[in-house]
């Protein structure tokens, strides 16, 4: 059974109230809510029931998000995320970095020392943005989860509209965080000139990309969607970045710019998931050697959820998908019977 209608709206309004009425000293609010939406997505499911969340997995997230924003911005200082004395999860990350250098995360993730950064930050998560999270006006709103010992439990319904609404809760996040920087007056010198703070915090680097475009042209030389011989490429999110913003190396294929440009920011035809998921089935191995090369993560599981996921809610309110230029075709259950 899934949540009524009635429930989505009540969950949207107390998100609403939440970034309008909570308090934000620092940017792990908005960090917990974007990991617990990505997590419902890759395990949750589009029902009414509850769903934990293991606090290790939440920390893994919030060191995959902070990760490239303890670099030092135009070259010059870390950003600061706290009014006050910088965030503790960006010492802890920037403090790991220093003493235990690796090339990139997923390197980083294989060291000894690793697993202590994990706890450490697992201790800040559960301390402070986990404890506060639900505040809201003077009060508490216990409306997104509960806490235990070692997991959080999202609340009947939560993991459903996490889900449903996925887009939504990552842009919210998202500009409230860069809006929080933006804020911050420690920050004001390196901030007065840049109009691409976004990119900077959230988006893959293009030394990253052009590793990856190097790496699939290995695999193959043909656009994804139009099967032309690519000179120049783009590398494309098979699922929008619009609609799962997380960079997960299986997602990205080659493209024609035009072709690329063209799919925008819509899901693509069956033909071209059914190519998609044949393709990173035969290249799992290699895609995740991909990923190794270029600091992407690499994880086809979860992958696979998002996938089902983007065309599941697709397929329930009726959009359409890019063929090719100008041609669409309805998302049915057609599409999710591809992974049966």
């Amino acid at each position: 059974m899934k949540p009524t209608p009635e429930f989505q709206l009540e969950f949207l309004g107390k998100l609403q109230r939440l970034f309008s009425e909570g308090d934000f000293t620092a940017t792990y609010k908005f960090a917990l809510l974007i990991s617990i939406a990505d997590l419902a997505v890759e395990l949750g499911r589009d029902d009414n029931s509850t769903l934990e969340l293991p606090y290790k997995e939440i920390s893994l997230k919030f060191i995959q998000l902070f990760w490239q924003q303890t670099v030092p911005f135009k070259e010059e200082h870390v950003l600061v995320q706290n009014y006050g004395a910088q965030a503790a999860i960006v010492k802890a990350i920037s403090e790991f970095r220093s003493t235990a250098p690796s090339p990139s995360l997923l390197m980083a993730q294989n060291t000894r020392e690793f697993n202590k950064l994990v706890n450490s930050v697992n201790a800040t998560v559960k301390k402070q943005p986990i404890q506060y999270l639900q505040n809201i006006g003077g009060g508490e709103d216990v409306f997104l989860f509960t806490p235990g010992k070692l997991e959080l439990t999202l609340l009947p319904g939560v993991a459903y509209c996490l889900r449903r609404f996925h887009p939504l809760v990552q842009q919210l996040s998202r500009s409230h965080w860069i809006a929080h920087i933006k804020g911050n007056k420690l920050n004001g010198h390196l901030l007065s000139q840049d109009n691409d703070l976004e990119s900077f915090l959230f988006e893959t680097s293009r030394q990253a990309l052009t590793e990856i475009a190097t790496g699939l042209r290995k695999l193959g030389s043909k656009c994804h969607y139009c099967g032309g011989v690519v000179t120049e490429a783009d590398v494309d999110h098979f699922i929008p970045r619009s609609l799962y913003p997380r960079d997960i190396v299986h997602n990205f294929v080659l493209a024609h710019p035009s072709c690329n440009r063209s799919k925008s920011d819509t899901l693509a035809a069956k033909q071209h998931l059914y190519k998609w998921l044949e393709f990173v089935s035969m290249n799992k191995d290699s895609l995740s050697e991909i990923g190794q090369e270029a600091g992407i993560i690499t994880d086809k599981e979860s992958m696979d959820s998002v996938a089902r996921w983007g065309y599941a809610n697709a397929a329930t309110v009726g959009s359409r998908a890019w063929i090719r230029a100008s041609q669409y075709e309805s998302i049915d259950q057609s599409y999710i019977d591809l992974w049966n």
